[in-house]
């Protein structure tokens, strides 16, 4: 891979939940907090949504880093088909062996075990992935098992996670009761611009790297590709392609051509292809223009002939006006020699319009007493008045 190429510890864009890698900045640190001090105080159901790939899972687990030894921790990949299994599954997780097929009677022992799991001091957490394919029985499943509670205090701490299609299910009118028992609700959105640069360069240090790993192309090229934002997983994804391309290229930093090369396969190419455009545009007049730095062209100094030479001219010094600045100087012989030739031009073309105008007239005049000849008109004003008449 491109690690040794770029002088990395570690590949820095991996799409896989890691820890290390967790951008515990703007937003996703807001909802981290919201959510362990909710668990902390015993609040409850938790629920987040968000667009696939926007560091939920990640997420999650950062947040079950934060009780450290002190939680029992129940993590469900997906959910569940319907809420008996939800309750057979969290009671095998809790220790309790052959459980009873009586729903009632699993509720009780799952309830005794939460009960001594709390009085040490400790959490439960059970966290459940893919949410937004839960069927409404084992959302009332949840419900029921976030009533178990003593005093004030909810005996199983519960966070969901799940795409935006999670928020459309429990916005339903029959599943009110399961919403008003939400006691944090967190959405993540996509990254802006900002973001987007603030988290590559995180991940590229956290891996050995830095911010210089892309050229300024590269870092605009990135920008434009998730113009209207984007998250995690596709940054990542984006960012890796790009990396390997410049590898491949045997270049030492990453460019405009290599992330357009990496958002091609994505079909993000879009707006970084115009912005290769106008690079080359620019380039090409930053190569036919002048330099005018000092204000003027610089011209060859010629030699300077002797003071007491026969054949030298007298200097002229140019006259500085302290409003206008210096005289501009007298137009020289190649300069009229231009306007000259321009001049001569403009009258060769006069020249062709009125030869050409004078051969139309002409063929004209001759189509005319052609037609008047063939037609045997009794003369030339007949002839014009049929002519006329058509």
């Amino acid at each position: 891979m491109y690690t040794k190429h770029f002088g990395l510890n570690m590949l820095p864009f991996e799409n896989v939940p890691d820890p290390k890698f967790f951008f515990d900045q703007g937003e996703h640190a807001r909802v981290r907090s919201r959510i362990t001090e909710s668990f902390k105080a015993g609040r409850g159901l938790t629920v987040v949504t968000g667009p696939i790939g926007s560091g939920k899972t990640t997420l999650s687990q950062m947040v079950v880093s934060d009780f450290t030894d002190n939680i029992k921790l129940i993590w469900m990949a997906e959910p569940p088909v319907n809420s008996t299994a939800l309750f057979l599954f969290i009671a095998e997780e809790l220790g309790l062996k052959s459980p009873s097929s009586e729903r009632v009677f699993v509720l009780r022992d799952i309830k005794d075990v939460l009960i001594s799991i709390n009085s040490t001091g400790r959490k439960c957490l059970l966290i459940i992935d893919e949410s937004h394919l839960m069927a409404d029985d084992v959302l009332d499943g949840i419900r029921i098992l976030n009533n178990l509670e003593v005093g004030s205090t909810k005996l199983i701490q519960i966070l969901l996670l799940g795409q935006e299609e999670l928020m459309k299910t429990i916005n339903r009118p029959e599943l009110e009761p399961f919403r008003q028992r939400i006691a944090t609700l967190e959405m993540l959105g996509k990254m802006n611009s900002d973001r987007i640069r603030k988290y590559i360069a995180y991940r590229l240090q956290v891996a050995g790297g830095s911010a210089s790993l892309l050229a300024d192309t590269g870092w605009e090229a990135v920008v434009l590709a998730f113009s209207p934002g984007s998250t995690p997983r596709v940054i990542n994804s984006l960012c890796d392609r790009a990396f390997n391309a410049a590898m491949e290229r045997e270049k030492k930093i990453v460019d405009v051509d290599d992330v357009y090369e990496a958002a091609q396969v994505m079909g993000l190419q879009k707006d970084i292809f115009f912005y290769k455009i106008a690079l080359k545009k620019g380039n090409k007049e930053k190569e036919i223009l002048p330099d005018t730095s000092a204000g003027y062209v610089k011209e060859p100094i010629s030699e300077v002939k002797p003071l007491n030479s026969v054949n030298s001219e007298p200097e002229v010094i140019p006259v500085h006006n302290k409003k206008t600045g210096p005289v501009a100087p007298w137009p020289d012989q190649n300069a009229n020699d231009g306007v000259l030739s321009i001049s001569l031009n403009e009258q060769k073309g006069k020249k062709t319009a009125i030869a050409l105008l004078i051969i139309s007239i002409s063929v004209f005049i001759l189509s005319i007493a052609f037609y008047c000849d063939r037609s045997g008109s009794e003369g030339a004003l007949s002839c014009i008045q049929e002519l006329i008449s058509f």
